[in-house]
């Protein structure tokens, strides 16, 4: 014998709302190992590299720039900000810790010349290419003159 059950919109939407939930703790899950690596924006040009990362709430002295045989390391941690002893953490969504992110540049830089800036949680790097990686303009000669 069959039963017939009555349908309910409620239950339905509560499914519906469950299996949504799911998915967002999955998603949350995945970007926080992805935010663990420091996110970046590289721009090239015929003479120079520009690096972009958003480090908000570090302090510049805790941001570490090595370059070492064409390998640019940016580094830095943000702090996790003070819980009261007593309080109950309701939402932390802010990323903090250790953040590191190893790029290879490709082409030889001028190592002396590099220039980093930091501005309003903005770390922005310049990076001229070295003479020898720069394109070159070649003169076509006519026949055989001098």
């Amino acid at each position: 014998m069959s039963t017939v059950i009555r349908w309910n919109p409620v239950r339905e939407l509560a499914a519906m709302q469950s299996a949504m939930d799911r998915i967002f703790d999955e998603t949350r899950r995945n970007v926080s190992d992805i935010q663990q690596s420091l996110m970046l924006d590289v721009h090239e040009t015929d003479g120079a590299y520009t690096v972009i990362a958003n480090l908000p709430g570090v302090n510049p002295d805790a941001i570490n720039i090595n370059l070492h045989d064409g390998l640019l390391t940016i580094a830095a941690e943000i702090a996790a900000p003070p819980v009261e002893e007593n309080a109950r953490v309701l939402v932390n969504e802010r990323v903090n810790g250790k953040f590191a992110r190893r790029l290879n540049l490709g082409q030889p830089v001028d190592a002396d010349n590099i220039d980093a800036t930091y501005e309003n949680g903005v770390l922005t790097l310049s990076i001229p290419k070295a003479p020898e990686a720069q394109p070159r303009q070649i003169p076509v000669r006519i026949g055989n003159a001098q």
